[in-house]
């Protein structure tokens, strides 16, 4: 481990079977990184799950093995970073999930690579997972074009955000992205997974307090850090303790460990469920 100069969140709290059963909350639990796994009364999913075979070291453990979930009624990918589509992972999970859903050119991947079914969205679409409502949001992550290691042109629809409305509350998760205006004119979600380093193709620091301000009452649940034991990557790297001088309303900074849950309310008037 090299993880000098790197923050680190809480001991993994491992879970199993138990997180996936059916209760009368919508639990959120943070996998590392990027990745959730959220249970709305009994309709799980998991958002970018990277749980094994990640090519970089690891900070800390992870939550649960991808060979241990007994059942997704969905996995959503956001984009085709290795960080956030783990094909070790969803080899594990192809066989225990109901569907895949993502950008387009996502879809193309996981029906090419695994030969199942994958649902393709453009950006705003909206679509169902049992009591969940799920809507793509637009992001802009277009670091690939920079380099000259790929053979496409990738383009803006081929990455995005989700914001997922339960019967409890709204999450929305912006993806890997630079700040876009309409990022900033959303409905108030009750919580946010909130991206915070300072990578020049993500949101940057300062951009991510302005975010957190913009929606002052939602919980932010932070991602995108602690896990990854590369200190000269920046994009592994938000500091937690800088955000708490700069946000309103700092309590509502969600430092969890990996596989901690944390349940998802209606925080404000307008989104009273």
């Amino acid at each position: 481990m090299t993880n000098a100069q790197q923050a680190i969140p809480p001991k993994t709290i491992v879970f199993n079977e138990k997180a996936f059963q059916k209760t009368d909350q919508t639990i959120i639990r943070w996998l590392g990184n990027s990745g959730i796994l959220l249970n709305s009364r009994g309709t799980c999913i998991m958002v970018d799950p990277v749980l094994e075979g990640f090519d970089l070291p690891l900070l800390i453990d992870l939550p649960i093995k991808p060979s241990a979930v007994p059942h997704l009624d969905a996995v959503l990918i956001t984009h085709s970073d290795n960080d956030h589509y783990s094909i070790p992972t969803i080899d594990k999970l192809v066989s225990v999930t109901d569907s895949f859903h993502g950008p387009k050119y996502v879809a193309e991947l996981i029906q090419e690579h695994f030969h199942v079914a994958a649902q393709g969205h453009d950006i705003y679409d909206s679509f169902t997972v049992k009591n969940l409502t799920i809507s793509l949001t637009k992001a802009y992550h277009l670091w690939q074009n920079e380099t000259t290691k790929f053979d496409r042109v990738f383009q803006i629809e081929d990455y995005c955000g989700f914001w997922i409305d339960t019967p409890d509350g709204s999450l929305w998760i912006p993806g890997d992205s630079r700040l876009l205006p309409e990022q900033l004119e959303m409905p108030q979600p009750d919580a946010i997974l909130f991206d915070f380093n300072d990578n020049a193709w993500h949101i940057g620091f300062e951009n991510a307090v302005k975010l957190a301000n913009t929606y002052p009452h939602a919980e932010l649940i932070l991602s995108h850090w602690g896990t990854v034991d590369a200190p000269h990557i920046d994009a592994f790297n938000g500091d937690p303790e800088a955000l708490y001088d700069r946000i309103v309303n700092p309590k509502r900074i969600r430092l969890v460990a990996a596989g901690e849950p944390i349940e998802l309310k209606s925080t404000t008037p307008n989104n009273v469920q």
